[in-house]
């Protein structure tokens, strides 16, 4: 059974969808492409209690009108048609796609993407383990011996519990550990913190975009925050191959969107202060991230998982917050 969080997002990205639909139908032939996951977020849509159904709709609406006028091509086929609306399966994310709904014209093969959020900004949640090569994973670059005889031991001892508890058959708890911040999240993190800071020296220049990359996916894409506590809905666009807001043959983009600047220097890794299970990574070109480190079960499992926010953005970025009517 899905979260609250999870079914909650999912029905967001179903009403960007019908919200997009209901703007552009009137102008152009517009098909929503059928597929299992359109199916189950129109089932938690559908199913949503009627405040926050109402407040979806809102802001799902308020992000079609400003992606409307940064993209002409949505309004102005130039006989590209019809436009295809589609929701992507969760496995795209795990392969560097982070977009959730698409819009695409087939015939040009133009497409844009929306990643939807709703009342959270997080962009990445990837594990660690004494088995997972992040380096490998991250960057294309293997970790040293070093970070796994150091994160090995930790998740080693977590998997020593979790197979006594299978004997007793009786789980183990995160609530029942004692000190699990100094004993295992810290212990974890410092590893990383010496990690990443080996293969920035070792890889130099190469690693913060590759970081950013990994976090924010291949794809350039409009990132749709709801937050119903404002009354609002944030847009940014992440443009940082040049994708996004193009014209539509004579028809040029209401606003310009510029193509972002991707770092190539780490300013500095810390903790962030006064936390014993959160870093935040400082890098040029106005990039700064925060990865908070948790175990993400209530039963102790040999691995633990990174919570990813962009804290910090370039200034040049296009940000937009728009009032629900």
């Amino acid at each position: 059974m899905a979260g609250i969080q999870t079914s909650n997002g999912k029905a967001f990205e179903y009403a960007c969808v019908d919200s997009l639909y209901k703007l552009l139908i009137s102008k152009q032939e517009v098909v929503i492409d059928d597929s299992p996951q359109l199916r189950t977020a129109r089932v938690f849509y559908d199913e949503a209690p009627t405040v926050l159904k109402n407040n979806i709709t809102k802001s799902a609406d308020a992000a079609a009108r400003v992606i409307e006028r940064l993209e002409p091509q949505l309004s102005y086929p130039e006989g590209n048609i019809p436009l295809h609306l589609s929701l992507q399966a969760d496995a795209a994310g795990q392969k560097g796609d982070v977009r959730d709904v698409l819009c695409v014209r087939n015939q040009n093969g133009w497409e844009i993407g929306l990643s939807c959020k709703h009342n959270h900004h997080a962009v990445k949640h990837s594990r660690l383990s004494g088995t997972i090569d992040f380096g490998k994973e991250w960057f294309g670059i293997p970790c040293s011996y070093q970070y796994f005889y150091d994160v090995q031991r930790i998740f080693g001892e977590l998997s020593r519990v979790r197979d006594a508890s299978r004997v007793r058959e009786t789980p183990a708890l995160w609530s029942e550990m004692d000190d699990k911040a100094g004993r295992y999240y810290r212990p974890v993190l410092n590893a990383f913190v010496a990690e990443m800071k080996r293969l920035d020296a070792s890889n130099p220049n190469i690693i913060p975009e590759r970081l950013i990359r990994y976090l924010i996916g291949r794809n350039d894409f409009y990132k749709v925050i709801a937050d119903d506590k404002g009354c609002f809905t944030r847009i940014e666009a992440v443009n940082i191959n040049g994708t996004l807001n193009q014209n539509a043959g004579k028809n040029a983009p209401m606003i310009k969107v510029p193509k972002l600047k991707l770092p190539n220097k780490i300013y500095n890794i810390d903790y962030k202060e006064g936390s014993d299970n959160t870093i935040q990574i400082v890098c040029n070109e106005g990039w700064e991230i925060s990865m908070r480190i948790h175990s993400a079960s209530s039963k102790v499992e040999p691995s633990l998982k990174f919570d990813v926010n962009l804290i910090s953005l370039p200034s040049a970025i296009y940000a937009q917050s728009e009032p629900w009517e």
